[in-house]
C-alpha cells in the first residue's frame, strides 16, 4: 500500500454548472488543495483517489460534458514528488504509476466527452490528466506548461509519453519531453496552441465562462476542433537525430533522457495500454534508481535552499536603496547596470577612465533593452523609463549619493584598493560597497578603508541575465547591516544568493580551478588534449573541460589558477602548458573542435594518462577540496556547495550538484574518510 504521510491532499470538488447552449449541466470538476497559489496543486494517493471519485460522481450526474480545472492561477503541477523518499520498494513505484494511469484513463475512456481547462500552471501530472481529457482549452495566463519529468531523473509516467506524440507528432513532442526539460525550458499558451497541446486559447479574464461556451459548441456540433494528420513516416528519424543530440550533450549520462527515448519509439506503434504499461515499468526503475533520487534532491535545492539562504542577518536590518553605481563600464559592469536598472527601478549610474568607455557602456544597455521590446519581453514606456534611469560620467561624485555602489574592474587587487579609496572620500558613511571579485580577498581589498564594515563580496557569474547565482562574501570587517542589504538587494535582482566566507575563489571557482588544475597536470604529464577533453562524458556536465576553458578565457583561467596556487601552493599546481596558451593568445577551440594549434603547442611529456585516470583524480580532487571547504566553514553546509554548482556551473541535477555523486560512487569516502550527505539523502536509503 502506498502512503504519503505528509501529503497536502489536492481534493477534486464537483459541481453541476447550467452551460448556455446544451439541455444538461455540465459537471465541472475544480482541483484545490485549499492554499493560494504559492502552494500549487499535486497529485499524491489521496488526491489521485479524490479525483477518481470526482469522475465516478460526475459520470452519475449524466452531465452534457466532464471538465476539469484548477484553482486560481494553478491547473495542477504534477505528482507530489514530496512523496518519492516514501517509496521504499519498486513494487510501491509500480503501483503509484498504475494508480495514476487507472485514475486519468477514465477521462480518455469516458462516453462522456471530456475538457481539460486550462487555467494556470500545468506540469507533469498535471498536463497528462489534461492530455487524457477530449479537448483542451488553455488561459493566456498560464504561466507554464510542460512535461519536466527528464529534468529530475524521471519520464512522464502517466501516459504523457504515449499521448503527447501521437496527438502533436513526434518533433514536438521531443521537444517538451526532452530538449525542454534538459534546457530548463517551459511553454506558454501560445506555444502550448501552436504546438496542438491546447485546441483553443482565451484570456484570463473571463476564460472559465469562455471555456464552458466553447465546450458547448463542440458537445453541440457549433464547433469541430480538427487536429492534423500525425506523419509516422519521419518518427524514427526525428528519434535518431534526437538520441545523435543526446549523446552529444548527455554522453548516455541521464538515464531518464534515454528512458524517455525509447518511450516516444513504443509510442509510434504499441496499443496505449502496451505504452503505459512500459512507461510504469520505466518510472520505477527510475524511482528507484540514485540519480532520480539526486535529482529531486537538487529539485529541493534549487526550490527550497535557494529562496531561504542559510546565515543571513534579519531582514530588518537591511537599508534602502534609492540609486545604484557601477565602477566600470565594460561588458560585466553594463550587464550589471541593466540587471540594476530592470530589477530595481531606481537611477543607475556608470563611471569609467575616459567618456568614449562611458558612452560605449550606456549604450550597450540602451541596445539591450531595444531588444528586449523587439522580443515583446519589454513595452515601449517600461523601456523608455529604464533608458532614463541608467547614465554614466567620468566624475566619480556622481556616486555621492547612490546607497550601493558595485565595481566590475579588472581583477587586481591594488586597483580595487584604490578605487574603493577614492569612493570612500566621496560615498556616505552608510553606502554599500560591494565588488564583483571572482577570486580575490575581500577583506584585504576592505582592510585600509575607514569603514571596512561596509564592503561585501557580490560575484556574479556570466552572462548575469542568465545564471542565477549570487556568491554574496561575508569579509572578516562585514558587519550584519550590509550583509542584510546585500541579501535584500539579490533577491530583488532575483538572483539565488549563499552565504560565502572570504576564502581564495570562494565556491564555484575554487571547485573549477581545482578540477582545471588536475587536467592541467594530467596535460603537462603528456596526456593529449582530446582524452582530457572527454574525460568527464561520463558525468554527463555542461561543457567539457577545453570547451570551458574557452568559455571563461585562458587568461582569466590562469589568474584565478595563480591566486589559488598562492593561497594552495600544495593542491593548486602552475601549469607551463595554461601560460603557454595565455601567452600565445590562441583561442583554445575553432568551430567547436580543438584547435589543432593549441594541441601541438602543449605536446610532450611522458607519463600519459587514460580518460579513466584523468577523471578520477579530477574526482578525488573535487573531494579532497570540498571536505577541505566544509571544515573551514566556507559554507555552512554540503547542501550549499551543491547549489552553488547546480546554479552557478550547471552541474546537471542527475548528479544532485556534485556531493551526492561523490558519495555514491564511493569517492567521498575513499579520499575523505566519510560522506558529505546522511545516507537516504540525494539516495536509496540504506
Amino acid at each position: 500500500m502506498i502512503e504519503h504521510p505528509h501529503e497536502v491532499v489536492t481534493k477534486a470538488i464537483v459541481r453541476l454548472v447550467q452551460v448556455p447552449g446544451v439541455a444538461k449541466k455540465a459537471a465541472l470538476i475544480t482541483l484545490d488543495n485549499g492554499f493560494d497559489h504559492t502552494k500549487p496543486n499535486s497529485f499524491g494517493p489521496a488526491g489521485l483517489a479524490s479525483l477518481d471519485a470526482a469522475i465516478t460522481a460526475a459520470s452519475e450526474a449524466d452531465p452534457a460534458f466532464i471538465a476539469v480545472t484548477g484553482k486560481p492561477y494553478i491547473f495542477c503541477v504534477g505528482a507530489d514528488i514530496t512523496g518519492i523518499p516514501y517509496l521504499t520498494s519498486r513494487e510501491q513505484a509500480i503501483e503509484l504509476g498504475e494508480l495514476g494511469h487507472r485514475v486519468f484513463a477514465r477521462l480518455k475512456n469516458s462516453t462522456i466527452p471530456t475538457f481539460a481547462f486550462i487555467n494556470g500552471a500545468a506540469l507533469g501530472g498535471g498536463l497528462e490528466v489534461a492530455l487524457h481529457c477530449h479537448y483542451r482549452t488553455v488561459s493566456g495566463g498560464a504561466a507554464a506548461l510542460g512535461l519536466p519529468e527528464v529534468a529530475i531523473g524521471l519520464v512522464p509516467g502517466w501516459g504523457g509519453s504515449q499521448l503527447l506524440p501521437n496527438l502533436i507528432g513526434v518533433p514536438g513532442a521531443a521537444q517538451v519531453i526532452l530538449q525542454n526539460p534538459l534546457t530548463q525550458k517551459v511553454l506558454r499558451p501560445k506555444q502550448a496552441l501552436e504546438l496542438g497541446v491546447a485546441d483553443q486559447l482565451f484570456e484570463p479574464a473571463d476564460f472559465l465562462e469562455r471555456s464552458l461556451e466553447w465546450a458547448a459548441g463542440v458537445v453541440g456540433g457549433d464547433v469541430t476542433v480538427e487536429r492534423p494528420e500525425i506523419d509516422r513516416d519521419m518518427w524514427e528519424g526525428v528519434l535518431f537525430f534526437a538520441k545523435q543530440q543526446l549523446d552529444e550533450k548527455l554522453h548516455g549520462a541521464v538515464p531518464s533522457a534515454n528512458a524517455a527515448l525509447s518511450l516516444l519509439a513504443l509510442a509510434k506503434d504499441a496499443s496505449f495500454e502496451d505504452g503505459t504499461a512500459a512507461e510504469t515499468e520505466a518510472l520505477a526503475d527510475l524511482i528507484m534508481g540514485d540519480e532520480s533520487r539526486a535529482s529531486l534532491y537538487a529539485f529541493d535545492l534549487v526550490q527550497r535552499r535557494a529562496k531561504r539562504p542559510v546565515g543571513v542577518p534579519d531582514k530588518s536590518l537591511a537599508r534602502k536603496v534609492t540609486k545604484v553605481g557601477v565602477v566600470g563600464a565594460g561588458l560585466m559592469a553594463s550587464q550589471l547596470a541593466l540587471l540594476f536598472a530592470r530589477r530595481l527601478q531606481v537611477p543607475v549610474v556608470l563611471t569609467d577612465l575616459d567618456q568614449t568607455r562611458v558612452d560605449k557602456g550606456v549604450q550597450y544597455v540602451h541596445d539591450q533593452i531595444d531588444k528586449l521590446v523587439a522580443k515583446r519581453r519589454l513595452d515601449e514606456g517600461t523601456a523608455a523609463r529604464l533608458r532614463g534611469l541608467v547614465s554614466g560620467s567620468v566624475d566619480k561624485s556622481v556616486f555621492a549619493d547612490a546607497d550601493f555602489v558595485i565595481e566590475a574592474v579588472f581583477e587586481n587587487l591594488d586597483l580595487k584598493k584604490q578605487i574603493w579609496a577614492e569612493l570612500e572620500k566621496i560615498v556616505t558613511p552608510e553606502a554599500i560597497l560591494a565588488t564583483n571579485t571572482s577570486s580575490l580577498s575581500v577583506t584585504e581589498m576592505a582592510a585600509d578603508l575607514e569603514h571596512p564594515s561596509r564592503v561585501v563580496g557580490f560575484h556574479f557569474f556570466n552572462p548575469v541575465a542568465v545564471l542565477p547565482l549570487l556568491e554574496i562574501i561575508k569579509g572578516e570587517q562585514t558587519d550584519d547591516a550590509t550583509l542584510a542589504t546585500a541579501f535584500a538587494v539579490g533577491k530583488e535582482l532575483k538572483k539565488s544568493s549563499v552565504l560565502v566566507k572570504d576564502a581564495p575563489a570562494f565556491v564555484v571557482n575554487r571547485l573549477l580551478t581545482r578540477v582545471t588544475s588536475e587536467i592541467f597536470q594530467a596535460i603537462d604529464a603528456g596526456t593529449p588534449l582530446d582524452v582530457v577533453n572527454e574525460a568527464m562524458d561520463p558525468l554527463g556536465l555542461p561543457m567539457r573541460p577545453i570547451a570551458l576553458l574557452q568559455l571563461v578565457g585562458p587568461a582569466v583561467a590562469y589568474h584565478v589558477g595563480e591566486t589559488l596556487h598562492r593561497a594552495f601552493p600544495d593542491r593548486f599546481a602552475e601549469s607551463a602548458n595554461l601560460k603557454k596558451i595565455v601567452d600565445a593568445g590562441l583561442p583554445v577551440m575553432v568551430d567547436d573542435e580543438i584547435n589543432p594549434e593549441v594541441a601541438a603547442l602543449v605536446a610532450g611529456g611522458s607519463a600519459p594518462l587514460t580518460s579513466d585516470q584523468v577523471r578520477q583524480k579530477a574526482l578525488d580532487a573535487l573531494a579532497e577540496e570540498i571536505r577541505i571547504m566544509l571544515d573551514e566553514g566556507v559554507v555552512a553546509e554540503a547542501q550549499d556547495i551543491d547549489l552553488c554548482m547546480i546554479l552557478g556551473a550547471g552541474y546537471p541535477f542527475h548528479l544532485g550538484g556534485v556531493t551526492p555523486y561523490l558519495d555514491r560512487s564511493g569517492t567521498s569516502e575513499r579520499v575523505t574518510g566519510k560522506r558529505f550527505l546522511p545516507r537516504g539523502v540525494a539516495s536509496l536509503p540504506a
